[in-house]
């Protein structure tokens, strides 16, 4: 679709797991009022209400043209043009553009960084829309933002009413994992069940989300999954198929180039230390797992 837009749509490429011990209207309900809660607690105004604040007669005809532009002129290079255009299509209540905006001012691209900024972004979107179906185009962006803010409120945000909070944390990754299915989010709950943060430490309750995940084709899953079956750490031993997980996140970040390679250099090392310890018989049925899973998806 758009240069800018592919990174994230295939979050939702998977219809989300029901089977979940989770209530999903209980965790819909909580998750559409816990951010307006924590702002009106704080007294604190919405920064992005105060940033570069648009009016109809910014030169837009409309919400669509507004962000059409915003798309060209990002992926032409003119970040200023973009946040422009964005920001007026955000005003209205675009979910593409709040998300984007969240993006850019999460990373500094184009803009300059601000948390507080890109946390207000992802929380519009997570008060607005946390109803969204999934499956619709909008659901990828959603789930994206809720799986930001889980990631803000497990450190918080320094000098700034969002705090660090670890049950928000669980409740944001939760409803992206349980209700889209977003295996983003499945991975964070799994890492919160690892390390009993914010949940009772449980690895057989980690190593089902990253399962979920890991089939979605989540590097990192795979990774910490083959690790899990090698250790037989919460499932079965089974060092043949850990190896298999193994291999397959290898594989996926080497082809994501050189700054996703060093990013994920965790994911590498993992795999070398492990399969330089396997035995033969482990590394041939590895392979043996590997070509069934290539050949048939499971």
């Amino acid at each position: 679709m758009f240069a800018f837009l592919s990174g994230v749509v295939c979050m939702a490429a998977a219809a989300p797991a029901r089977a979940q011990l989770t209530d999903i209207s209980v965790l819909q309900n909580h998750a559409a009022t816990i951010l307006a809660a924590d702002r009106a607690k704080s007294g604190a105004a919405n920064p992005i209400d105060l940033a570069n604040p648009l009016t109809s007669d910014s030169g837009f005809k409309s919400v669509g043209e507004a962000f059409r532009r915003g798309i060209k002129d990002y992926n032409a290079g003119n970040k200023a043009g973009a946040v422009r255009a964005l920001q007026y299509a955000a005003t209205q209540g675009h979910t593409v553009s709040l998300w984007k905006l969240g993006r850019m001012f999460a990373e500094g691209d184009g803009v300059p960084h601000d948390d507080l900024k890109a946390f207000e972004y992802f929380s519009r979107i997570a008060d607005n829309y946390a109803d969204e179906s999934p499956g619709t185009r909008q659901a990828p962006f959603v789930s994206s933002a809720f799986v930001a803010l889980g990631g803000y409120f497990l450190e918080g945000i320094p000098n700034t009413y969002v705090k660090a909070n670890l049950n928000r944390a669980v409740d944001m990754f939760q409803y992206a994992a349980s209700y889209y299915g977003d295996p983003d989010g499945q991975y964070n709950l799994a890492r919160l069940y690892l390390d009993g943060q914010g949940v009772p430490k449980d690895a057989r309750q980690a190593a089902r989300w990253l399962k979920l995940a890991a089939g979605k084709g989540h590097p990192a899953s795979q990774a910490l999954l083959g690790n899990m079956l090698i250790a037989g750490q919460g499932v079965p031993k089974q060092p043949g198929l850990g190896l298999m997980w193994l291999a397959l996140a290898r594989e996926s970040v080497q082809n994501e180039g050189k700054s996703a390679a060093a990013e994920d250099a965790w994911i590498t090392e993992l795999h070398d230390k492990n399969f330089a310890s396997a035995s033969d018989d482990d590394r041939k049925l590895a392979m043996s797992y590997l070509e069934q899973y290539l050949r048939t998806g499971r």
